[in-house]
């Protein structure tokens, strides 16, 4: 894997471009600062790895747009040694911004190509997220409970799955909507029975699939 001065040049423009776009929290930009997102494209591509918009990678999914991925991650609030459950683990990408802030991250793909793949190439990059395959919208119980979820696909509501497989004090960060425009919310444990939802901005996401998704 190459990570050239020029690569290391991009990245850092890119991150400037987040701060004024409005992300403040240093710790999520030094994370997406350190992850080599040009390994993500084949070389054909490479010029467009640094731009801050999404990208095809098959399958109908997409590598989320930088903005997007800092946005949810801010919105996460994670803290070192925090477990987190990613649900979507696409190209890879969040996986490796999550790993970088010291997170226990388990990770769940719908799609069982992307799945194969992406479990081959994080760990050559040094990242090392525990991977399953799988049904998402139903999260991970066998490994609950979480002190965050994110949800890196858009859901037509929120699944009671993953609120359940919340700690108390534990967030969700997803986005929910139709299938053109989500609202991302942040929803907050603070007692089994009490659920705080803040709204965000309208983003739009690949749908999330499964039985709790879009069937």
């Amino acid at each position: 894997m190459v990570d050239s001065y020029k690569h290391q040049g991009m990245r850092r423009r890119l991150i400037q471009k987040l701060r004024e776009k409005g992300i403040e929290d240093e710790s999520v930009l030094s994370a997406m600062g350190k992850v080599p997102r040009h390994v993500f494209f084949e070389n054909a591509f490479l010029e467009h790895a640094y731009q801050d918009k999404a990208f095809p990678i098959g399958h109908g999914q997409t590598i989320s747009q930088p903005y997007t991925v800092a946005f949810q991650t801010e919105l996460l609030n994670v803290k070192a040694g925090d477990k987190v459950l990613e649900i979507g683990t696409g190209s890879g990408y969040q996986a490796c911004v999550l790993c970088e802030l010291g997170t226990k991250v388990y990770t769940i793909e719908y799609q069982r190509d992307l799945y194969e793949r992406t479990r081959r190439f994080l760990p050559e990059m040094g990242y090392k997220p525990l991977f399953f395959s799988g049904d998402g919208s139903k999260g991970l119980s066998k490994h609950a409970p979480f002190d965050k979820i994110i949800v890196t696909a858009g859901a037509p509501t929120v699944p009671n799955s993953l609120i359940e497989q919340l700690s108390i004090g534990g967030c969700l960060v997803i986005p929910v909507g139709d299938d053109n425009v989500q609202q991302m919310l942040r929803l907050t444990k603070n007692t089994e029975r009490k659920i705080s939802k803040e709204v965000f901005s309208n983003f739009s996401f690949v749908p999330l699939k499964g039985e709790d998704g879009w069937k």
